[in-house]
């Protein structure tokens, strides 16, 4: 067993962390987290109003008796959703957990702090890292260049991004961006982390409520295959290299100023999420990261956790050991 600050945060008995992923991290992924040992994130905002994530949070609750916690990504929206009526519902449920992810939580600080809730903020950076540290958050999970989804504008990869908030924040730290087995694990640890979060590896696992084809996309497919579309608006995501990511790329790479208006009927949500759903690895952006090449299998959570774990410590134990003579 491996303790840390982030088991001890958490409650959990493995430092190993879900992050939320918009559409798929649901109950069963984050209960299925929970029963093996680590803790899964929800998210919020994959639910159209905050009654349906209370029914998500029961449903989890249902599954499972283990610490579980919800992720809350703040938009850049002209229309943001109800963010104080999402943190009540988590509030008057119980979670004692909060992801937040986007923009600075710090207008929903006094809300949370007040419902006796604790946050982990998703950082791409190390002046990010410090203001999420300042304004009361009490854990980061730093993301390198090589996570899914949005990793920053400043390319600077976990090897790097790790360390340098390790020696610039007190609180807790979870490495995030490259990681899927034992060794990452170690890594992670030895950077400096207290814990580590998977994404890309927890997607493709039985649990996760995803069609086959995308699960078995991301065994097929190797680290050579994402891409990073959206750069020319400055909102870098890292996806899939797939038909509607060139098409997003061909898109940028015109002549004139390009504008979120082009891009949105290729970039929308609800384009992914139907993707998601009927399986068509093409007819979507599918957020995925560089350790996509290292996922060679769909297990449970707990066969996963379990080989993580077993992984871990046998490097600590063993590899380790005999290298120091």
């Amino acid at each position: 067993m491996i303790k840390t600050r982030i088991t001890e945060m958490f409650g959990i008995e493995r430092p190993i962390v879900q992050g939320g992923m918009m559409w798929i991290s649901r109950a069963e992924l984050a209960a299925g987290v929970a029963n093996a040992g680590g803790i899964g994130f929800m998210t919020a905002l994959t639910h159209p109003n905050p009654e349906e994530l209370r029914a998500e949070i029961r449903k989890c609750r249902s599954l499972t008796d283990k610490p579980f916690g919800v992720n809350l990504t703040f938009l850049p929206t002209l229309r943001p959703p109800d963010y104080p009526a999402y943190i009540n519902v988590c509030a008057e449920e119980g979670v004692r957990f909060l992801e937040t992810a986007g923009r600075n939580p710090e207008p929903y600080m006094t809300q949370i702090k007040a419902a006796g809730m604790k946050v982990i903020h998703k950082c791409t950076s190390v002046r990010h890292a410090l203001k999420a540290e300042q304004i009361g958050c009490d854990a980061i999970s730093i993301d390198g260049f090589e996570a899914a989804g949005h990793p920053g504008e400043d390319d600077v990869t976990s090897l790097i991004l790790i360390p340098l908030t390790r020696d610039a924040v007190k609180i807790p730290i979870v490495a995030s961006g490259g990681f899927a087995d034992g060794r990452g694990l170690v890594a992670a640890l030895s950077l400096g982390a207290d814990g580590m979060n998977m994404g890309t590896r927890f997607a493709a696992t039985k649990e996760t409520p995803m069609h086959a084809n995308l699960k078995q996309a991301i065994v097929d497919h190797s680290e050579l295959d994402t891409r990073l579309i959206m750069r020319t608006l400055k909102n870098t995501e890292r996806v899939l290299n797939n038909e509607m990511s060139r098409k997003v790329l061909e898109i940028e790479g015109r002549p004139g100023e390009t504008k979120i208006e082009d891009l949105i009927p290729y970039v929308s949500g609800l384009v992914g999420k139907q993707m998601l759903d009927e399986g068509d690895i093409e007819k979507g952006n599918f957020a995925i990261g560089l350790s996509m090449g290292l996922v060679k299998d769909i297990p449970t959570c707990k066969e996963l956790l379990d080989r993580v774990m077993a992984e871990a410590e046998a490097i600590i134990r063993q590899r380790l050991p005999e290298m120091l003579g």
